[in-house]
């Protein structure tokens, strides 16, 4: 019979991978309610017209890169591709938008896009994000960029440099759009296929396309920086002022752009040296307008997304050593059916306690019991049969030592206790 496989651009995960999984997904929730982010949950799949709406109709992302599907009523659903959009849809929808302001988020949220797959890039993807609603300030914005530098600093990562730029307001953008779709006309024999298709429609994400030749386009271009209103580079400005105060270095960045129509002033990325063309491990900026593109008020808004495949790709790169599982304080080895019960017992006691504690439940012989409780790590080990069970005695031994200990069965986690302390 055939095996089944996995779908293309997703993954499975195991130890001891799913160990730096666990161990970023920790810091950064520890991180973010320590900032006063408090965690939402969202459908993983939404109206398609929120996605239209939201993220933009010309990007890639709703042109080439959605999940979608219709239902059995004909309504056509999307998985989701980014948690903004939702977010803001779950604001306006259950009144949160009249709570105390700023409103802070967090999610840890599984997004699916149908992109060729590559290192740091697949179909479903695992994203650590934040939104603030309510706060147009400077501040605000060096809130969530100093929020996605304190957990790159956690995670120990050291290679990673902040790029930021403005890409201006309704107000400004309009006289940059023109001059830049100026210049690209006179390079449209030097852009790709795609490109010359976004010149028009898009013209920012030309700045951001990876081809060779389109770089080499982008680097002449007119920079968003030198179009800016006076409201714009004051915002600009104060930014910054926020960033050199606090010790936060960053690179000024004419071709961070951002891929969603959404955004306005304020774009960020977190750049990792090293990992591969998928090399920007967080992106974000300012969504002003997001509320009442989808129908609700006006409300400022900023946030970054963070995917949880590239920063492993990064710690792996820095060589972070990753926090693994820990390891078993006791293991239990017990010979005949009614020792077997009794460990369970004393192990499921230990257990209720925090105590980290195994024992056998697959009938191996002592010889084997005592080989598998050198390959889990466990600290201790202690025998236990019938002649034990009789005593109320048994001999406890440190494996890394080989120091054994004759003590009483019920006195078990206070010996534990002890040698932890």
């Amino acid at each position: 019979m055939e095996k089944i496989t996995k779908p293309r651009g997703t993954m499975d995960v195991f130890a001891p991978d799913i160990f730096a999984w666990n161990y970023i997904e920790k810091t950064v929730r520890e991180t973010a309610e320590k900032y006063g982010f408090t965690e939402v949950k969202t459908p993983m799949f939404e109206e398609i017209g929120l996605f239209r709406r939201g993220v933009g109709e010309t990007t890639d992302v709703v042109q080439k890169e959605m999940y979608t599907f219709t239902d059995k009523d004909g309504t056509v659903f999307a998985l989701r591709p980014e948690g903004t959009a939702s977010v803001a849809r779950a604001i306006i929808e259950n009144g949160k938008a009249t709570d105390t302001l700023p409103l802070k988020y967090f999610y840890l949220i599984n997004c699916f896009r149908y992109e060729k797959p590559e290192a740091g890039r697949s179909r479903e993807f695992v994203q650590f994000g934040t939104e603030m609603f309510g706060a147009p300030s400077p501040g605000a914005d060096f809130t969530v960029i100093s929020l996605a530098n304190a957990v790159i600093t956690k995670l120990g990562l050291k290679n990673i440099r902040l790029h930021i730029n403005s890409i201006g307001c309704p107000a400004c953008r309009p006289k940059y759009r023109e001059a830049l779709v100026e210049y690209l006309r006179g390079h449209r024999d030097e852009l790709c296929d795609t490109c010359l298709d976004r010149m028009e429609s898009n013209p920012l994400r030309v700045l951001d396309c990876k081809n060779d030749s389109c770089k080499k386009v982008a680097e002449g271009a007119p920079r968003t920086v030198d179009h800016l209103c006076p409201e714009c580079e004051a915002h600009f400005s104060e930014l910054k002022s926020y960033l050199d105060a606090c010790g936060i270095e960053y690179v000024i960045d004419p071709h961070i752009v951002r891929g969603l129509d959404y955004y306005t002033r304020t774009v960020f990325e977190f750049i990792a040296e090293g990992i591969g063309s998928q090399s920007t491990v967080c992106g974000g900026g300012r969504y002003d307008g997001l509320m009442e593109q989808l129908g609700g008020p006006k409300m400022a808004g900023i946030g970054f997304g963070m995917g949880i495949t590239r920063l492993i790709l990064a710690m792996k790169q820095d060589g972070v050593e990753i926090p693994a599982l820990a390891v078993p304080e006791l293991y239990i080895a017990s010979m005949g059916p009614k020792a077997a019960v009794e460990a369970a017992r004393i192990v499921t006691d230990l257990r209720a306690s925090g105590v980290n504690a195994e024992c056998d439940i697959m009938s191996r012989s002592l010889k084997a019991q005592m080989k598998y409780a050198d390959k889990i790590a466990a600290r201790f080990v202690l025998i236990l049969g019938d002649a034990e069970l009789e005593s109320g005695r048994a001999v406890i031994r440190e494996m890394a030592s080989s120091e054994q200990t004759e003590i009483a069965l019920d006195a078990v986690a206070a010996y534990l206790a002890e040698k932890r302390s």
